[in-house]
Order: C-alpha cells, then sequence, then structure tokens
C-alpha cells in the first residue's frame, strides 16, 4: 500500500451515480478524504496521476464475499476484491464464522484494518451459533457497529424469525432475508426445470423463493421492520419484491451477477463452474431480472465470490460446492449489461455502488468530504481471465478464459492506493 499525503487524480472522467454527476473533474485528495473535484482547493502541491481517457469511479460496494474466517482472513482473496475495484464487502455469518458477538466481530474488523485492503461491513448472526433458535445479542452487535443481521443461509422458523423482526427494529437493524426457504431448497443443486430433468438432477423448485420472500414480506408489514433480500432469482421473486415496493414497504434486494448473464441452459455437462446458489434459472428469469435491475426494483447486484477450487470442485456436480470466485469479474460484467445489453451506465453503475452502499448505510459516492475510496477503469481495456490475470486462489469461475472489457487500473481506499494493475497476479 502508497502512502500519499495529497494526491490529485486529473484529467478522469467522474462518473458518480450517487449524485448523478458524469463529467471531467480532477479529484483532489488529502486526509484520507475528497476534499476537492474540479478545480484545485487551494495552491498546496502533491502527487499527480495522470488519468486521461479512464474512468473514476466510487469504490465499489460489494454485498456478498467471502474472505475467510475472522481470525484468518485471506489477504489473497482480499486483494482480488481491490483488484476488482472493490472498496467495501459486506461479509455474512457462517456456521464456522458466526459473527453472533461482538468480539468476533471486533476481530473481524480488525484483521482487515491490519491488512488495510477493503472495509468490511459484518452483517450479524441474527441467533446464535446460526443454529435457528435462540436469538442472538441484537442489541450488543449493533453496539458493535452491524447495522445488518441475517442467517447466513441456515434455516429458521416462522415464529423466530417474527420475534427476531420485533427485536431488529427496536435495535435499529435491518434483517437479511436469504431468498430460499431451506426446507424446500433440500437436496437441490440447480434450478427445478426440464434442464435438471433431462440431466437427471434434483432441482429447486421456484416455490423455495416465493416461499421465503413471501414469509419476509408479510412479517414485515407486521413488524414494520427493514429487511434486505438477499439472491433473488426469479421472475417470480421480483414480482413479490415489485408488489412490496409498490405498497410502500421499507425493502431492499440483490442478485448476485451470474443470474444476470446466464441461465440453467449453461450448466452443460454438468459444469462445476454454474454450481451456484442461488441456482440460475431460465431465460424469462433471467430478462425479469434485468428488468427489475433497469427501473430500480433491485437495489444491487453483488458478486457473491465464494472461492471454492480443488477438491471442493471436482466432486460430481450435485455434491461438489455451490459458488464460485467473483470479485474480479463484477464490474466488467455489470459493464456488459450496459455496454451490450441496454441497460443505463449511471443503473449499472449504481447497482455496484451507491445501490448496495444506501443498503449498508455508507460509501458509494465521490462528493466533498467523502473518503477516498475510489478506483480508476479502463472501460475499453480487453483481458483474458486466466493464472495471469486472476488473483483470486480460485480458478473455478464461469469467465475463466473469457476476454472481458473494463479493467481496474487503481484501486484506493481512504486516500491510499491499495492497488495498481500493474502488480502482477500471483493466485495467492
Amino acid at each position: 500500500m502508497s502512502e500519499i499525503t495529497r494526491l490529485t487524480l486529473r484529467g478522469g472522467r467522474l462518473i458518480d451515480p450517487a449524485s448523478g454527476t458524469d463529467a471531467q473533474l480532477d479529484v483532489h485528495i488529502e486526509g484520507g478524504r475528497i476534499i476537492g473535484l474540479g478545480a484545485a482547493p487551494d495552491s498546496a502541491r502533491g502527487q499527480i496521476i495522470d488519468v486521461s481517457g479512464h474512468w473514476v469511479l466510487p469504490g465499489l460496494v460489494d454485498l456478498s464475499g467471502q474472505v475467510g474466517s475472522p481470525d484468518a482472513l485471506s489477504r489473497g482473496e482480499l486483494l482480488a476484491a481491490a483488484a476488482g475495484g472493490i472498496t467495501q464487502l459486506a461479509v455474512a455469518p457462517r456456521v464456522d464464522a458466526g459473527l453472533d458477538s461482538p468480539a468476533v466481530i471486533g476481530r473481524l474488523r480488525d484483521g482487515a484494518r491490519a491488512l488495510g485492503l477493503l472495509r468490511l461491513a459484518p452483517i450479524g448472526a441474527l441467533t446464535a451459533g446460526l443454529c435457528g433458535e435462540q436469538l442472538a445479542e441484537l442489541g450488543l452487535l449493533r453496539r458493535a457497529g452491524c447495522r445488518l443481521v441475517g442467517q447466513g443461509g441456515q434455516a429458521i422458523g416462522a415464529r423466530v424469525l417474527r420475534r427476531a423482526f420485533e427485536y431488529a427494529r427496536g435495535h435499529d437493524l435491518t434483517v437479511v432475508v436469504d431468498a430460499e426457504d431451506a426446507q424446500l431448497a433440500a437436496g437441490g443443486c440447480m434450478h427445478e426445470g426440464a434442464v435438471s430433468a433431462q440431466l437427471g438432477l434434483t432441482g429447486i423448485p421456484v416455490a423455495a423463493e416465493v416461499a421465503a420472500l413471501s414469509l419476509a414480506l408479510a412479517l414485515a408489514t407486521t413488524c414494520d421492520t427493514r429487511i434486505h433480500l438477499h439472491g433473488l432469482s426469479s421472475a417470480a421473486g421480483v414480482a413479490l419484491l415489485r408488489a412490496a415496493k409498490s405498497a410502500g414497504l421499507p425493502v431492499t434486494a440483490d442478485t448476485p451477477i451470474w443470474n444476470l448473464h446466464h441461465t440453467d441452459m449453461d450448466i452443460g455437462a454438468y459444469d462445476p463452474a454454474f454450481h451456484l446458489r442461488p441456482p440460475l434459472r431460465e431465460a424469462g428469469d433471467r430478462a425479469a431480472l434485468r428488468e427489475a435491475l433497469a427501473d430500480g426494483t433491485l437495489d444491487a447486484v453483488c458478486s457473491d465470490h465464494r472461492p471454492f477450487d480443488g477438491e471442493a470442485k471436482r466432486q460430481p456436480f450435485a455434491r461438489c460446492a455451490a459458488g464460485v470466485a467473483g470479485f474480479e469479474a463484477l464490474l466488467p460484467l455489470v459493464l456488459a449489461l450496459a455496454q451490450d445489453g441496454g441497460l443505463p451506465l449511471q443503473r449499472a453503475l449504481a447497482a455496484v455502488t451507491s445501490g448496495p452502499a444506501a443498503v449498508l448505510g455508507d460509501g458509494g459516492r465521490l462528493a466533498v468530504g467523502a473518503l477516498a475510496d475510489l478506483c480508476v477503469v479502463d472501460p475499453d481495456r480487453a483481458w483474458t481471465v486466466d493464472a495471469t490475470t486472476w488473483h483470486s486462489a480460485a480458478h473455478c469461475t464461469p469467465v475463466w478464459g473469457r476476454t472481458l472489457r473494463g479493467r481496474v487500473l487503481l484501486t484506493l481506499l481512504g486516500g491510499q492506493v491499495v492497488y495498481r494493475l500493474s502488480e502482477p497476479a500471483d493466485g495467492r
């Protein structure tokens, strides 16, 4: 990480979805914050980086990714996030990393600060040990800095969930609800439909998403609790979300980038790179997700980075781990939706900056006084995903071997350079 006192990024195209700004403006940084846009605020001199011909964007905010445990964060995966232009990442609780006490939350944040590559936003555990029975100490988690709580994909009964909603409202917490009913999805490894029948694989029905969302939205109505729906994958789920927003419910939602680009047809010959959770569904579901992103019904797109590789992915399709590496593909694939899919550029970028930042309550903007978390991007640079360009240790990803368009050149966290493209990828 490079130590810089005063820094000016000169000549770039600044795009800030939070304010709607899209103009050629210099960015002046000091003390970890943006002190000026356009003309320099004073005559003080410092380092100048010429970014002419490139875009200057807010640092990306990713609502779902795995980077190790609180006591063993992976520097390589954090670097992969920085290489993807990500400066803030929401970390969900897991059975082996419960995030159910202030002590664990503190260790996670201390570890991230020590590495200095990324800001981590812990999603506190909704129940102790994620067992779905006894509520975690939600008040203590809120005081420890958690703004969101959730089950990290683990099952929870309706009565306990209602009680959790009531307590969360009292502590000004947003409840993250996974868009999947664990019982209906049990044993499934892909979308339930014609393709799963052809492949002889147990499917996950759309009803699993509908059931989870219907319960969460009903409880949100009853309890007046803020909720965030994580991992929408179906047209039916989008319809429920759209109706909830029209009714004025305090609800936001995201979808993984993969569900905007792929369908269950891509699984082909049992390709483990397409064993994902939520599952890839049909073309009509993908179209509905894209429409929801374009009209603002969907608030955010996440990488859902789960760096499984090796033995975890060499098992038969139904038994291999669900999830793939995605930090470094997030921005190019979002830009592809704007370049090739007709999505307005500001809306595409909002889905990975100001939209998810609003869910977390912080960041995702370029403004005087804001933290200087940003990235410089060459939107036209083509690059092939291989071992020389990819930083994540996990190489199982739908984009492996593909040529993507759009590359992060520079990532700053609090005004400090944490990634330059010249730094080689080494799969750490």
